[in-house]
């Protein structure tokens, strides 16, 4: 476990904090990130976790994230000065599909344990979409070991995607890591399409090729080994691979198609949004550039721009409007649910 503090705190500055205090939290396929702050003075601490958060036969484990959460809050509001936590948002990956039990039980766990009365809890995709745009209509592609695009025209959610890395995720990191990691056994076995440099990278970082399904396929973290061959993919389309070139290009496609399924059509004149958030656009040039031009293709009406922040930039968002009475983002059975009395 790594943590870093942000902002000045009432340790720092002697000052109290203004109001009851705020959780944040972004729980990825690399970990969980947790903010906490007050709506008075914004964001005051922050720590992070690099184990994933478990899922099992319930789909995401409540006890394993509130065992995390409460191993990384604790201290931080400790040493924030802040007495109590009345809010949280918790936004994490697979909620909507996996997250039944996060729904039934982490309000109550988060009341008994934290004090928690208010609770919002949202898919990793709609904190990523707070993020990037705020409450304005639009699309976000949210483009890290997983994918999935959200959009809205702010009276509801329309989602694509984001059904793992063995039925979707489609354009992700662990999608882009498993077509590098195909081309370089392709490449082991002799067979046509597989560059000799990734056979040389991925046995770089895995070991022989041959030993790779057996290091692989036991792994309950799968997703993030697969996308962390995905820059080697990226650097080899740099240095100009038409193999990793076609790889990339065919997640920009897929990432493409995915905020077109669910951007909004104009209104009143208003232009929707469309932004790309997520550690995947750190590969830069190799997938960003064939992505413009894909979105520009499929979305020749929305309008392209930088994502504002990342997940828990709009986690913080979020539970900032949420202490403070000014939520108004609409509600979702499987995106985003908001409990406003979480005692047990």
């Amino acid at each position: 476990m790594t943590g870093t503090r942000t902002g000045d705190t009432p340790t720092a500055t002697g000052a109290a904090p203004a109001g009851p205090g705020f959780l944040a939290v972004d729980s990825g396929g690399s970990g969980l990130r947790v903010v906490v702050g007050t709506a008075g003075r914004g964001p005051l601490a922050r720590d992070a976790s690099t184990e994933p958060v478990r899922t099992g036969d319930r789909g995401i484990d409540p006890d394993h994230l509130m065992a995390q959460l409460l191993a990384l809050v604790q201290p931080l509001t400790a040493g924030a000065g802040i007495g109590r936590l009345e809010t949280a948002v918790v936004g994490a990956a697979g909620m909507a599909s996996l997250g039944d039990a996060l729904r039934a039980e982490l309000p109550g766990a988060l009341a008994r344990e934290l004090g928690v009365r208010r609770v919002a809890l949202a898919a990793d995709a709609v904190t990523a979409y707070v993020g990037a745009l705020g409450p304005r209509p639009g699309a976000v592609v949210a483009a890290g070991t997983g994918l999935i695009a959200v959009g809205t025209d702010l009276s509801g959610w329309r989602r694509a995607d984001g059904w793992g890395h063995l039925l979707g995720d489609c354009g992700s990191g662990a999608w882009i890591g498993r077509a590098g990691l195909e081309a370089a056994l392709r490449a082991y076995d002799g067979r046509d399409g597989g560059p000799a440099r990734l056979l040389a990278d991925a046995e770089a970082l895995f070991g022989p090729a041959a030993g790779l399904p057996g290091r692989l396929y036991p792994r309950s973290d799968r997703p993030a080994v697969l996308a962390s061959f995905a820059p080697r993919v990226g650097a080899c389309a740099a240095d100009g691979d038409p193999v990793a070139r076609t790889i990339l290009r065919a997640a920009a496609r897929h990432m493409a198609e995915a905020a077109a399924a669910v951007c909004p059509a104009a209104a009143d004149g208003v232009e929707p949004l469309v932004a790309v958030t997520g550690g995947l656009t750190r590969m830069g040039d190799p997938l960003l550039a064939p992505l413009a031009e894909e979105l520009a293709e499929r979305l020749p009406r929305a309008r392209r721009v930088p994502a504002e922040g990342d997940p828990l930039h709009g986690a913080v968002r979020m539970a900032t409007d949420l202490a403070a009475g000014s939520f108004t983002l609409p509600g979702d059975d499987a995106l985003l649910s908001v409990v406003a009395d979480a005692r047990p």
